[in-house]
């Protein structure tokens, strides 16, 4: 199976009293997301499902990749790793799945995928890492296929 984690855009900060789920991407958020978004399409295969949080900057985040997505309340912010691996159905899909979320969880699901334990590694604004487990029951046929930033991606 192929777990792709991808960290949502730059975001603006919370006006007072907005609420943290309605906050919007920044210009350069938008652009680290067209980056990233023309970049998974390449690699993406066609099967691939992709689950979202509901926050706004989430979904500003995919938007641009252009395919259909399923927004799931059990990734966003604050979502437990283990809750965001069992919904993703890790390591049991028939499909690719692609992930669009949030930091401190997707650097825990990394850790865990990697370590066995969820530490708090730093996944940064709009990087996506692509994880593949040959062997559903195989720990030792996971690897990390890629990692890749809005930054890397030469146009």
């Amino acid at each position: 199976m192929d777990l792709i984690l991808w960290r949502h855009a730059e975001a603006a900060e919370a006006e007072p009293g907005q609420p943290d789920m309605q906050r919007a991407l920044t210009g350069k958020g938008q652009k680290q997301a067209r980056r990233m978004a023309e970049w998974l399409e390449s690699q993406l295969p066609e099967s691939c499902k992709v689950l979202v949080s509901p926050a706004l900057r989430t979904l500003q985040t995919v938007e641009p990749l252009g395919r259909k997505f399923k927004v799931q309340a059990e990734i966003g912010p604050g979502a437990d790793p283990r809750e965001l691996l069992r919904t993703a159905n890790w390591p049991n899909a028939r499909e690719a799945v692609l992930i669009v979320g949030h930091q401190p969880t997707l650097g825990q699901v990394a850790a865990l995928l990697m370590t066995g334990a969820p530490a708090y590694w730093e996944i940064k604004k709009a990087a996506a890492w692509w994880f593949v487990q040959r062997e559903p029951g195989d720990p030792e046929s996971l690897y990390l296929k890629a990692v890749m930033g809005p930054d890397l991606i030469v146009k």
